[in-house]
């Protein structure tokens, strides 16, 4: 952790360039199954904390027990902590909103420093709705997501996104609007998935409902 905290100071320390007013997306593809996000975006000036993992569909081989993801099929989230931590060096302004599917209430907070500090530009408060109206994809637990977004004055460095380990999700970051990229994907579309109990799954059984499959 305090690798990445040093590594981002240094990055924000560098980056000249003028906060982004561009609409950007992160959809997570191509990281692979609960591998670090990382500096995967580092190109882009985005960098996540350690704990922060991509977690790919049960039914494109991963161990994700989710379904409905606005974009197939990989989306972020934490396994070994109830945070994750992402800075943004150069900043962004106008808005800021996402996809998730939660079992916990939680809530992502936006900040104009970097690693969550400073000034607070904004609070999303999510809601526990991963089961709500799930339709087209029945066997991942986590088949329901939600967009939500919100505007803010300022310019932005970093989000805390709160959740609890294994229990929330997140697809479609979206920098520069109040509305996520991407869209839910039709139902006819999706494969039925099997999974278990948890965006982890199988190993996790024992515990409670997870996001993690088998």
């Amino acid at each position: 952790m305090k690798l990445f905290a040093i590594t981002a100071a240094a990055a924000l320390a560098m980056g000249a360039s003028a906060a982004s007013a561009a609409v950007i997306t992160l959809d997570f593809e191509g990281i692979g199954n609960q591998n670090p996000v990382g500096n995967f975006y580092a190109g882009q000036g985005i960098v996540f904390s350690a704990d922060t993992l991509a977690l790919v569909d049960a039914d494109d081989g991963g161990s994700g027990n989710f379904g409905n993801e606005p974009s197939p099929n990989t989306i972020m989230f934490f396994l070994n902590a109830n945070n994750a931590i992402l800075n943004y060096a150069d900043g962004f302004t106008t808005g800021f909103s996402f996809f998730y599917t939660s079992s916990t209430a939680a809530a992502v907070s936006v900040w104009d420093g970097i690693n969550g500090t400073g000034n607070l530009l904004g609070t999303l408060n999510l809601l526990a709705q991963y089961t709500d109206g799930c339709t087209g994809d029945p066997s991942g637990t986590f088949c329901n997501f939600s967009a939500i977004g919100i505007d803010f004055a300022g310019t932005a460095r970093s989000i805390n996104f709160g959740g609890t380990a294994n229990q929330t999700g997140f697809d479609d970051i979206t920098f520069g609007s109040a509305t996520p990229g991407g869209g839910v994907p039709e139902p006819a579309s999706w494969a039925m998935l099997i999974a278990g109990f948890g965006l982890t799954g199988a190993a996790m059984r024992r515990r409670r409902t997870a996001v993690v499959a088998a």
